[in-house]
């Protein structure tokens, strides 16, 4: 069973900057953050693949750099230039599999980390 452990959330001011971690167990493939706010559906803010190919969401295209670590399975988000609209829960996802020779996939969530941006 894979766990996933977060930590890096906090209380900003506009502009500013945090950098959120998880850090993961078993065979990870792609790992990625997402975020979700009071009212709001939950949105993909940034994935990278286990190649280190990053896909980010337009809002954050710029002012966000995610990063990971293989050796140590552990995924970085470094978030620059916060706004306002940035405030949410942010979750780490990983997809993982029990064994190499595994055909299927699993998707596991982290217990989320609450970030605010606020003057």
């Amino acid at each position: 069973q894979v766990q996933l452990v977060e930590s890096g959330g906090g209380l900003v001011q506009p502009g500013g900057s945090l950098r959120l971690s998880c850090a993961a167990s078993g065979i990870i493939l792609d790992m990625g953050w997402y975020r979700q706010a009071p009212g709001k559906q939950r949105e993909l803010v940034a994935t990278i693949t286990s190649g280190g190919a990053a896909n980010y969401a337009d809002s954050v295209k710029g002012r966000f750099t995610i990063a990971r670590d293989n050796a140590n399975n552990t995924v970085w988000l470094q978030m620059n230039s916060l706004k306002p609209e940035d405030t949410a829960v942010y979750y780490c996802k990983v997809i993982t599999k029990p064994r190499a020779t595994e055909p299927y996939t699993y998707q596991y969530w982290g217990q989320g980390t609450q970030v605010t941006v606020s003057s």
